[in-house]
Parts: C-alpha cells; structure tokens; sequence
C-alpha cells in the first residue's frame, strides 16, 4: 500500500479530520456518505464491515443507524481517533474497531452483509487482491469507490507526492469479473478534484460545488466525473 508509514503516523491521524472534512472538504464528506447510504439501503440489524475505516466516519455513521458493524484499519492512530469518535456518538458498545491488513482480512467466508471501502482503492498497489478478499467475506454486497482514470484527477496527481491509483470503466469491469462481482448500480460525481475543495474555504466552496453540479447535471456527467461508487453484488 501507498504511504503506508505516513498514514500510521500518530500525528496524521489526530488532524487527519480537521484537515481533509473542514471547509471545502464538508462538501466531499457529505456526498461520500449519501454515496454510501445509497447504495447499502436499510441498515438496522445487518453485520456490516468497513475496511481502511480510518478515523471511522462511515463506521459511527453506519452504527448510529442501527448497523452491526466492524470498522477495521492497519493505523493503531486512526483507530483510537474512531473510538473518541463512536464514543461522542454514544455509539461505542454497537461497533468494533479492529487493526488488521485488508489484504488478509481476519474472518471466515461470507461473514458480513455488506463489504464497504470507501478512499481505499486509490492506494492499492494490488487492487485485485484486495477486492477478492473483500468479496470472499461478504454475503451479498461489496461497495467501493475509485477515481476515475481520465478526469482532472489525472492533473492533480501530479501534485502528490505519493500520486495515487486512477481507474479506467474497463479497469473496473475486469476486476469485477475477476472477483465474482457483478455490478448492480453505480454513480459518478465531481468534475472538479477532490483537493481543490479542500484547499478552498466554506463559502467558496459551496460556490464551486455549484458549478459542479451543473456540470454534473449535464449529458456527459458519467464522462466528466473524477469519481465513482460502485455498488456490486456476489454472483449468485
């Protein structure tokens, strides 16, 4: 994985939300999680994984809305910042937060629902593997996102040091072939990159989000969008 020593650094983690879900960065929060809820439905009751859960924003979430859920992470850092989190929320003794390795994940076959990886893809240097994995443990769903191969998120690359994985349709389709996954629905979103918002404060951010959707709205949205969720289900 990319960045792996970065990304576990204990100070990463404490600003790790302030920095990336403040300002312009609300506005990609806010669409990730309606990406989620969108695609898992109803959750009340139904056992649930997250892997590179991170500060684990969508495991609180998902627990909040009556998920059994399991939020799990390679960050020791990440994972203690999840459990302030799930302990503000009054949501702690509903979920668990575990450290373990997405690409040998710790549970038997088909033993949650729904598989969920959300900003994951984009740092797997074996992207195949990962995803066998996640299929190997779910039921019925696995849900992921990726960004999108030719977008502006292929300029902003450049701009990191770390770069990170872009994803053409056909790349995704192969891997979903690979993995015995079908695709059940998917959406696309985001014509301008993700670290743009970020960098932008609130009010100019909702401005651009604006634009956004107008250019999102338009016939060639699915052309245009440096993002998409992926809703698959195990073939049956």
């Amino acid at each position: 994985m990319k960045g792996q020593e970065w990304y576990q650094a204990d100070d990463v983690a404490a600003d790790y939300e302030s920095k990336r879900f403040s300002d312009g960065g609300r506005l990609i929060d806010e669409r990730e999680k309606r990406a989620v809820l969108s695609a898992v439905g109803p959750v009340e009751g139904k056992r649930m994984l997250e892997i590179a859960c991170g500060t684990g924003r969508f495991t609180t979430m998902l627990a909040e809305r009556g998920a059994d859920i399991v939020g799990l992470d390679i960050s020791p850092a990440m994972l203690q910042e999840g459990r302030k989190k799930a302990r503000a929320a009054g949501v702690a003794d509903h979920l668990e937060f575990m450290r373990g390795d997405a690409a040998r994940l710790p549970f038997p076959d088909d033993h949650f629902q729904t598989v969920i990886a959300m900003r994951f893809f984009h740092l797997a240097d074996t992207p195949a593997s990962f995803l066998a994995e996640m299929q190997r443990v779910a039921r019925d769903q696995v849900v992921f996102d990726t960004f999108r191969r030719f977008s502006t998120r292929s300029i902003y690359n450049w701009l990191l040091p770390m770069g990170s994985r872009l994803y053409a349709r056909v790349e995704i389709e192969r891997l979903l072939d690979g993995a015995g996954l079908r695709l059940a629905d998917e959406d696309h979103d985001f014509f301008f990159p993700y670290g743009l918002y970020r960098e932008l404060p609130d009010r100019l951010a909702t401005r651009l989000r604006e634009v956004d959707t107008a250019i999102m709205g338009s016939p060639a949205s699915d052309y245009l969008a440096s993002v998409s969720y992926w809703d698959t289900r195990l073939r049956g």
